[in-house]
């Protein structure tokens, strides 16, 4: 693993809107030390865009797949490239 910063760019599915999603997703991401948003979606998904080291961004990735995660994940469609440094901390968008 390198030290390049990553930006993960994931549509999380399922059961993800109304059970406080955003708000453990920016916790989690705060306690990894990732800048970026997360967001509601229309169609029922919620947006998520972090950034940070390698293993903080994989750390995620794998929370988001786990029980810990709130309400009932069915599936994140992720990619990883690299970070763009935009964002200056983690914010929840309305």
């Amino acid at each position: 693993m390198t030290d390049e910063a990553l930006r993960l760019t994931a549509r999380v599915t399922g059961v993800v809107q109304g059970v406080g999603f955003r708000y453990w997703t920016a916790r989690k991401a705060d306690e990894l030390h990732l800048k970026g948003t997360v967001r509601n979606s229309a169609d029922g998904s919620v947006e998520l865009v972090a950034e940070g080291s390698a293993a903080d961004v994989d750390s995620i990735v794998k929370w988001l797949h786990s029980s810990h995660a709130p309400g009932r994940v069915e599936n994140v469609d992720f990619q990883v490239s690299g970070a763009t440094g935009e964002f200056h901390d983690f914010r929840i968008i309305d």
